[in-house]
This record gives C-alpha cells, sequence and structure tokens, in this order.
C-alpha cells in the first residue's frame, strides 16, 4: 500500500500522466480527485453522527487550485 498519495485536480489531466508517470511505485500512488462537492445537503447535522474520526486530515483545496496537485500521507491503520 502506498505510503503518499498525489492527488491531481481533475481539470489537469496532463499533470496527472505526468506525476503517474514519474513518482507511481509501491510507495507512491497518483490518482485523480473524485470529490464533487460537500455530501451533506442540509446544514443541519444529522440525528447521529456515524463517523468515529474525520477521514480527511487536511483540507486540499487550496492547493490543488493553485498547482493543481497536492500530496498526503496515508495514515497507518
Amino acid at each position: 500500500m502506498a505510503d503518499f498519495i498525489f492527488v491531481v485536480s481533475r481539470t489537469e489531466p496532463r499533470q496527472y500522466f505526468y506525476l503517474k508517470h514519474v513518482f507511481a511505485d509501491d510507495s507512491r500512488d497518483v490518482v485523480l480527485d473524485r470529490r464533487v462537492g460537500e455530501r451533506r445537503r442540509s446544514s443541519r447535522p444529522p440525528p447521529s453522527e456515524r463517523r468515529h474520526v474525520e477521514r480527511r486530515s487536511r483540507d486540499i483545496t487550496q492547493d490543488l487550485r493553485s498547482s493543481g496537485w497536492a500530496v498526503v500521507r496515508r495514515r497507518v491503520k
């Protein structure tokens, strides 16, 4: 499993193929950003939170906008 994940903006397909060619191996993975938007439609919280821990450790949105890609470290479970 990869230790680092390069997340590339969907608007940068050339960057994705370049990073995949140069960096992808057993310890590094390169993926396209699949986020479309916030999933929750209501501003009210759900009746009970099912997730115990927030999955995203940091917001990479600004990195994707400014450079077209971001690097995150995969958490060991």
